[in-house]
């Protein structure tokens, strides 16, 4: 039984390793960008989007093999039909590419880069610096680490 398992899902993986493998059914990338809060996007067809996922940045098109990715801190650059480019500024989430083009991004929370302050960054990631310096149990060292790594990949992402 285990070794039947472990077959079926080797040549689902091996059937699914290239892009060229992806299922040619739609020739249009379809977009939801949600938050608990608030959608940005409702299934609208856009020409790529590229985001900033655990394993690396990756460019999305229509046709993209299926992948769930997480996010991490950065950016989703949403290009649309017109060639009009958004961006916004993740915390983190995941991405989840179907095989129908469609491409769903659940995210904490999202905000278009261009609302956030240069200067405010600069202090915020000075401060999470001190907070990591000084923080005394695991909980506050947790803490001070995430606030360094969104405030770092703001700040790189707002040059």
């Amino acid at each position: 039984m285990f070794r039947s398992a472990t077959a079926s899902v080797l040549r689902t993986v091996a059937r699914r390793a290239y892009a060229t493998e992806a299922a040619a059914t739609a020739n249009k990338l379809t977009l939801n960008l949600v938050m608990p809060h608030q959608a940005l996007y409702t299934k609208k067809e856009v020409q790529q989007v590229n985001l900033s996922g655990a394993n690396g940045d990756i460019g999305i098109l229509a046709n993209h093999v299926p992948i769930i990715e997480q996010l991490k801190p950065g950016v989703v650059e949403v290009i649309e039909k017109d060639g009009k480019k958004n961006k916004f500024f993740v915390s983190g989430g995941f991405a989840v590419v179907h095989p129908d083009s469609s491409l769903n991004i659940n995210a904490v929370e999202a905000f278009p880069l261009d609302s956030f302050d240069k200067e405010a960054i600069r202090a915020g990631l000075e401060e999470a610096n001190r907070k990591a310096g000084s923080a005394k149990d695991a909980e506050a060292i947790a803490e001070a680490k995430v606030e360094v790594e969104v405030y770092t990949a703001l700040q790189a992402a707002t040059k």
